[in-house]
């Protein structure tokens, strides 16, 4: 009786932890494509990004004509200022996703002059995995291979591009890992094995 109380427990311990951790790819502003909001709605990716939440493994898609736009990471000052002259990031092939890799506070804006100011700009805040927005320690960051150090660019910028998510999903969709369920199913096996 003892035994089969402990499998039904092993069990239930089993489908608890099978959970899949998802990682959401977010088309900015649900919209057609990333452009000048139409003057109705000027705040248009201001109220996007306020309700959706951002985690780290994320992705955004900006679809856009790329004859027409482009999009471009900013600090926070030419994020605030629309100065895109000296833009941290530039992608201009009208499919872009950016991949959020790291915590931090993210700001987007169009490449094309005078776009950010009638309000085609994106804040978003991600925040670290145990759901805090304070920044990681100096320690976190001080290694030339910590988060803070990007390939050929100025320290100060957090890396923020990370792999491609899996082929065949340029589309907006969810990704889901795995991990958590071989780890779930390895601990039911083992305490079955004590058990038995």
């Amino acid at each position: 009786m003892l035994t089969q109380q402990m499998i039904a427990a092993a069990m239930c311990f089993l489908f608890a932890t099978n959970t899949g951790i998802a990682a959401y790819q977010f088309k900015v502003g649900d919209l057609n494509a990333w452009g000048v909001p139409p003057s109705s709605i000027a705040n248009l990716y201001l109220s996007w990004s306020l309700n959706h939440s951002f985690h780290i493994g994320d992705s955004l898609l900006f679809l856009y004509p790329p004859s027409q736009d482009s999009v471009i990471q900013v600090t926070e000052r030419a994020f605030n200022t629309c100065v895109v002259a000296d833009p941290i990031i530039k992608m201009g092939d009208g499919n872009s996703v950016f991949n959020l890799t790291s915590p931090g506070n993210f700001y987007f804006t169009s490449g094309v002059p005078g776009h950010c100011q009638k309000g085609q700009k994106l804040h978003i805040a991600v925040p670290n995995a145990n759901g805090t927005f304070f920044p990681p320690s100096p320690d976190d960051v001080s290694g030339a291979d910590g988060p803070a150090a990007v390939a050929g660019g100025p320290s100060s910028y957090p890396l923020v591009f990370g792999p491609n998510p899996p082929d065949g999903s340029a589309a907006p969709g969810r990704f889901e890992a795995a991990a958590p369920a071989v780890f779930g199913s390895a601990v039911a096996v083992a305490i079955l094995c004590c058990i038995l």
